[in-house]
């Protein structure tokens, strides 16, 4: 099958929508991963052509919204038309009875309006089904030529002029780009081509995420911890006990004792000579020698225990 058709720059534009085709019916399937709608407008089924006498076709727009069309030279409005009647607030029914091409879109009653979708009903043997709306960047696409007995056969699939692949069942398009763009349609030995359908791709929906972050002024602070203490700051330890000072306590106490006792027996030694000098001299009697020895024995007596009370006593202080 050769085709030498050229590109139109519109769907609208392109003289095949508006053809028919003896030929049996025959359609192209072009199924879409994820579409996205970067307008408030919603399609069911969300394809671009579609065959005469099929199943209406629902459209509905957010609230707020109206859907309106352009059919051939006339634009309207939801609700009037027969075959274009509101089935409630937001949601109108196109029906699908008799051939021909609309652009629909959703429109406020201030006049904003939102992004065209094109649906095309046709009586060509042969139709290629492709979403209405917007394909999403980076999705993957698949096209199928499909009889209208819902059979697929193995068909040519073309992009923009060019052939795309030869003799297969279906054709996937991975990782779908802004350059995939453009008009595509099929065509069978027995069943000839479908119409051109125009393949629209956007980039991918732009979510936004709210994080609760408090201000510093609102967030309450985190309480510090206190800081270390530094060797200036912290107090020094008691000085372990001496293991020594018993030792030096019971020495002091022998010293002391040694010293008492060779005190005590010098001065009775001395005492008892004098008492013998004496004695041989007759100057005392024996009793007042004895008493003025033992004063003295006592007064040294009492010199070493002070001695021995001073040195106590300087040793506790410190």
């Amino acid at each position: 099958v050769t085709h030498s058709n050229p590109t139109p720059t519109h769907p609208l534009s392109d003289p095949s929508y508006h053809r028919v085709s003896p030929a049996p019916g025959v359609c192209v399937l072009l199924l879409s991963a994820s579409t996205v709608s970067a307008v408030s407008l919603s399609v069911s089924p969300n394809l671009q052509q579609v065959f005469s006498g099929s199943s209406p076709v629902s459209l509905s727009c957010d609230d707020g919204w109206t859907v309106r069309r352009t059919r051939g030279n006339q634009t309207d409005e939801c609700g009037p038309a027969a075959d274009f009647r509101r089935l409630n607030e937001s949601l109108c029914v196109q029906d699908l009875q008799t051939t021909f091409t609309a652009i629909y879109w959703c429109e406020t009653s201030s006049g904003q309006k939102s992004d065209e979708v094109t649906i095309s009903v046709s009586e060509k043997g042969v139709i290629l089904e492709i979403p209405a709306l917007p394909v999403i960047k980076g999705s993957n696409l698949t096209l199928r030529c499909r009889l209208s007995t819902g059979d697929t056969v193995a068909a040519y699939f073309f992009y923009s002029g060019r052939r795309l692949v030869s003799g297969h069942k279906e054709h996937t398009i991975s990782n779908v780009q802004q350059s995939n763009e453009g008009f595509y349609w099929c065509a069978t030995d027995l069943s000839g081509s479908s119409a051109h359908s125009y393949l629209r791709v956007r980039d991918p929906p732009t979510t936004s995420v709210r994080s609760s972050v408090r201000s510093r002024e609102t967030m309450s602070p985190i309480p510090s911890l206190p800081p270390p203490p530094t060797n200036c700051s912290s107090p020094r330890p008691p000085p372990a006990p001496s293991s020594c000072a018993p030792v030096l306590r019971l020495l002091s106490h022998l010293l002391a004792f040694c010293i008492y006792s060779i005190t005590t027996g010098l001065l009775l030694s001395i005492c008892l000579d004098r008492l013998a000098a004496r004695r041989s001299g007759n100057r005392l009697p024996v009793s007042v020698e004895m008493t003025q020895c033992i004063e003295q024995n006592y007064e040294a007596v009492v010199d070493i225990t002070g001695e021995r009370a001073l040195y106590e006593d300087s040793e506790y202080s410190e």
